[in-house]
C-alpha cells in the first residue's frame, strides 16, 4: 500500500469500515511510514477530543484571527445578497 491509498481510504478506516485484508495492510504500512502513522495519530488524538465533549479555547490571537477571516468570507459571501 502506499501513501496515497492509505489516504484514500482513510475515512473508511477510522470508521472502521474497511475491509480486514485491507486493514492488514493499512497496518503494515503504518509500521514502516512516520509520516502516515503521525496523520492517523492526529485523526485519532482530534476523535478523542471531540468525543469527550470538553469545549477547548482558542488562544486569544488564534481566536481573532479566525473570528476576522470568518466574518471577511461571510461578507464576501453575502454582501450585495439584497437583505
Amino acid at each position: 500500500m502506499k501513501c496515497k491509498e492509505l489516504l484514500a481510504a482513510l475515512g473508511d478506516y477510522v470508521d472502521g469500515e474497511l475491509d480486514p485484508e485491507i486493514c492488514e495492510e493499512f497496518r503494515r504500512h503504518l509500521e514502516k511510514c512516520s509520516p502516515c502513522e503521525v496523520v492517523i495519530d492526529n485523526i485519532r488524538q482530534t476523535i478523542t477530543l471531540y468525543k469527550g465533549g470538553e469545549p477547548f479555547e482558542l488562544p486569544g490571537p488564534l481566536r481573532e484571527r479566525l473570528h476576522s477571516l470568518l466574518r471577511a468570507r461571510f461578507e464576501a459571501e453575502f454582501s450585495g445578497a439584497g437583505g
